[in-house]
């Protein structure tokens, strides 16, 4: 497909769905492809940007219908997935083509954003596939996450912002009610770091956070406030970010009372299991 190769390589996993197999492929022929699982033939292609990006397709159900939900560099867009034609698109350009996170759903409502102080919430139609733009952020409002997906609950959202802050949004206004630099620092008190990382997973009332420090965390976030219940250094950080400091960015796997995770040296499996 000729397909030019992003900056940082191809990092949108592919996504099943039915018999096809559906993949972010960027080139002079469209950005998503969808090829048959068992075959390799092309089932439709759709949408022309300069590039891909990082953002893996995204299936949800919003008014009635399946939508197939694509970010690439310049556009948040709604694909139908059984053949590749466009509902809606809406401009949501980060800084750097790092359209990364991937879109997250809550009800009605739609997230994404990106560096640079760009995101968007979006309210999604009941009756058909559309939307009514809620919110945009700014680098003072609203959340602009670099690595890791937010966790929306509730009304709110947990996500880790550009500077290294582990932020709590409301929904409905966009506003920052807290922000905490602890998840992404192994030293008390430390300030932000540029694309500061650190990945939530939800456990019944609390959450596992795999911080670039290579820390496993377990905390508790509310609304009102970020409580910090234990951390465990489960892996040496051992690829460079900008040139200042070893991270971890490889997100942790969960199965069977365990948890998983790697650097570019080793891969660790430790149990959560109660003793």
């Amino acid at each position: 497909l000729q397909a030019k190769t992003p900056v940082w390589g191809f990092c949108g996993h592919p996504l099943v769905d039915g018999q096809k197999l559906i993949c972010l492929v960027g080139g002079k022929d469209g950005v998503v492809f969808a090829f048959d699982k068992d075959n390799g033939k092309e089932i439709w292609h759709s949408l022309e940007a300069s590039d891909p990006g990082y953002s893996a397709p995204t299936l949800i159900e919003a008014g009635g219908a399946r939508q197939l939900l694509i970010w690439h560099p310049q556009s948040l867009n709604s694909l139908d997935p059984e053949t590749g034609k466009l509902h809606w698109s809406v401009p949501l350009v980060p800084q750097f083509g790092m359209s990364i996170m991937s879109p997250r759903q809550l009800g009605d409502l739609l997230f994404a954003g990106g560096i640079g102080g760009v995101s968007v919430l979006l309210k999604l139609a009941p009756d058909k596939p559309a939307f009514t733009e809620v919110w945009r952020g700014s680098m003072k409002t609203g959340a602009s996450p670099v690595n890791a997906t937010p966790f929306l609950e509730n009304g709110f959202m947990y996500a880790v912002d550009q500077p290294g802050a582990l932020l709590g949004v409301r929904l409905d206004t966009g506003e920052r009610v807290w922000q905490t630099f602890q998840p992404v620092s192994d030293k008390p008190g430390t300030r932000g770091v540029n694309s500061g990382t650190a990945f939530l997973v939800k456990n019944g009332d609390r959450f596992f956070l795999f911080s670039e420090t290579g820390h496993l965390i377990i905390a508790r976030l509310s609304p009102k406030v970020y409580e910090e219940i234990s951390r465990w250094k489960m892996l040496e950080p051992t690829a460079t970010a900008f040139q200042d400091r070893n991270v971890v960015w490889s997100h942790p796997a969960f199965a069977n009372k365990c948890v998983f995770a790697r650097n570019d040296n080793e891969l660790v499996c430790a149990s959560l299991a109660e003793k």
